[in-house]
């Protein structure tokens, strides 16, 4: 863990190149994300769920939201890429998405059961794809940049642990 609370894991670094080894590595943290976000918010109030992780940060509520509207949005990505050649995605603002009424008020049990369908199928999806398959790319145009899945893949394992990091993180600071 860091002592930067954005960062209670440390900031993404993807690894320079493809190493097969750590595919496996990601997939569990893929697997795991929604295990983890459960167990991050087990028991807690509507008061503390209405709680800011950090000063100037979101809310417990709003992150486990975000995690559902972002996975969704890489799960889709991840099907555009197999099935099509580098395909150009849509970005979000997710700030934005962030603050809209489903995020700010809406129980967290609704973002946490699709979360469960949904990694089950990003799971299913890795477990078939080829070595071929995780070298497509798509392509994210505020970026300028092909993203190999691969990349995705390691950008997202990180990503579950970094949002149940900021949850865990906040309820250690507030003896929850």
């Amino acid at each position: 863990m860091t002592e930067d609370p954005r960062y209670p894991v440390g900031r993404f670094a993807a690894p320079a190149a493809w190493d097969p080894a750590l595919l496996p590595v990601w997939r569990s943290d893929i697997a795991q994300t929604p295990v983890r976000l459960r167990a991050a918010v087990h028991g807690l109030t509507d008061a503390q769920l209405d709680t800011p992780y950090r000063e100037g940060g979101w809310t417990v509520r709003q992150v486990i939201h975000h995690v559902f509207d972002s996975h969704a949005n890489a799960y889709c990505r991840l099907k555009l890429a197999i099935t099509e050649d580098n395909p150009t995605i849509k970005p979000y603002d997710e700030a934005l998405w962030a603050e809209l009424p489903d995020a700010r008020r809406l129980p967290v049990a609704s973002s946490l059961a699709p979360l469960d369908g949904l990694h089950l199928r990003w799971v299913a999806a890795v477990d078939a794809m080829t070595p071929a398959d995780l070298q497509r790319t798509y392509f994210h145009p505020e970026q300028n940049t092909s993203t190999p899945l691969w990349r995705m893949m390691a950008l997202y394992a990180w990503h579950g642990r970094h949002h149940a990091a900021h949850i865990t993180e906040l309820r250690t600071r507030q003896h929850w």
